[in-house]
């Protein structure tokens, strides 16, 4: 149910679930205003509000391509509501058509980067030893209960001095820079601004000269945002770059590499294996090579999903409340 409130408060349109939690945490978060909850509804599917927050609860199921019902309900209820100023979103991402349709009617959009930063790069980083230590070999092995013994199996290369080059020099990227780095990996980088050199890294050049990078790296991750400059970056050329033994990380957009060239690629063992979250299509067809590869992790675009995910967005989003209120950047 919608709340009832002051003809002077502002309307928030968001779930009832995030309304509960919002309703007594915003005064102590510094948030000053007056506000009301409203939600769509099939009966009353769109109701105005000035303000819109897109919880993870709300986008549920759905992807990109995919846009679930229950989350279309409140992506139409932004789209028909004639106030709205400003949308906050609970993911990093602002790809989405949703999105871009609102700030192309001059909404303000505004993300949670950052919120799962540690999460994706500890994903990213399982990718790296499990690939790094053949762990799918011995897990096909496991469930077929055969025993492989060591001295029979060609041994994983040590991962002191192998050369990772990460593509993105965020959150996630400087994360997993770290932790690489205490392995004795040495770091290279690719960046939308390569005239500040990333702390640690050998080389630091822009996202256009990534492939003057590849010729003796071990691992290529990809941690970068989606963009005109990273869309496709990772194409047939770039992977012909690669050394036959290298792998390639993708925690960023499935769009940042051209996916049929990449399963040419790992079919025919010109690239060593990957581990890949995420895809051009998601889900991920079920036709798709990739999920019979053995040479390939996948996962379902879950690299950034853990518990603390959702508080942390919700301290975003009163943060981001309050400093609009301070600096009156909303209006009734």
């Amino acid at each position: 149910m919608n709340d009832s409130g002051s003809s002077a408060a502002m309307r928030i349109l968001c779930s009832p679930a995030t309304a509960a939690e919002l309703r007594p945490r915003m005064p102590q978060a510094g948030v000053r205003g007056t506000y009301t909850f409203v939600h769509p509804t099939p009966e009353a599917p769109h109701p105005d509000a000035e303000i819109g927050f897109v919880s993870r609860d709300i986008t549920g199921a759905s992807t990109k391509f995919d846009v679930k019902p229950e989350t279309a309900l409140y992506y139409e209820a932004l789209r028909h509501a004639p106030q709205l100023q400003w949308v906050h979103i609970h993911s990093a991402g602002l790809d989405r058509p949703i999105y871009i349709d609102l700030q192309a009617r001059g909404v303000s959009v505004t993300n949670s980067a950052g919120h799962n930063a540690r999460s994706v790069a500890q994903m990213a980083l399982g990718g790296v030893l499990a690939l790094s230590r053949h762990l799918p070999r011995f897990m096909a092995a496991q469930r077929d209960a055969r025993w492989l013994p060591p001295f029979e199996q060609e041994p994983p290369r040590d991962l002191d001095g192998q050369v990772a080059v990460i593509v993105g020099w965020g959150g996630i990227g400087q994360h997993i820079a770290h932790v690489l780095q205490a392995l004795a990996v040495r770091i290279r980088v690719a960046r939308h601004d390569a005239s500040r050199n990333a702390e640690g890294a050998e080389i630091t050049v822009p996202y256009d000269a990534v492939n003057t990078l590849l010729s003796d790296a071990d691992w290529l991750i990809l941690a970068c945002p989606i963009s005109d400059a990273t869309h496709r970056l990772i194409d047939a050329d770039a992977l012909a770059q690669l050394p036959e033994h290298a792998h390639l990380i993708n925690v960023s957009r499935g769009t940042v590499v051209d996916e049929a060239a990449l399963i040419d690629a790992l079919t025919h063992r010109r690239l060593a294996g990957a581990y890949l979250d995420v895809f051009e299509q998601e889900p991920l067809p079920a036709n798709s090579p990739l999920w019979r590869l053995d040479n390939v992790i996948a996962t379902p675009h879950s690299s950034g999903h853990s518990s603390g995910n959702r508080e942390r967005v919700l301290q975003m989003f009163m943060r981001e409340l309050a400093r609009r209120e301070a600096e009156g950047l909303l209006r009734k």
